[in-house]
C-alpha cells in the first residue's frame, strides 16, 4: 500500500470505534437472549440444575458489554481530542 492510501491514526481510531460499537450492539442482543434463556431455566426447567451455567454466561456477557462501553467512551474522547482545530474565521 502506498503512503498516499495509508490511513491516518485518526481514521484507524474511528474505524476501531465503529467496530466496537457494532460489537456493543451484538453484545446487548446476546445479553437479552441469555437473559431469556436464564429465565426459562430458572423457572420451569431449574430442576435440571443448569440455571447456574446460564447465569454465569449471562454475567460474563454483561461484563463484556460493560467493558465495551468503557472502551468506546474512552476512545470516543480520544478521537475528539485528535480532531483538528477549526481554522480561524472558518
Amino acid at each position: 500500500m502506498s503512503d498516499e492510501n495509508a490511513k491516518k491514526p485518526i481514521d484507524q481510531l474511528a474505524d476501531t470505534v465503529a467496530q466496537l460499537k457494532e460489537m456493543r450492539h451484538y453484545s446487548k442482543n446476546n445479553v437479552e437472549t441469555l437473559t431469556a434463556a436464564w429465565l426459562l431455566f430458572d423457572g420451569e426447567l431449574s430442576r435440571l440444575k443448569q440455571a447456574d451455567k446460564l447465569a454465569d454466561l449471562m454475567d460474563r456477557q454483561a461484563q463484556l458489554h460493560e467493558a465495551l462501553e468503557t472502551v468506546i467512551n474512552d476512545l470516543d474522547e480520544q478521537l475528539a481530542r485528535m480532531q483538528p482545530e477549526p481554522e480561524p474565521g472558518a
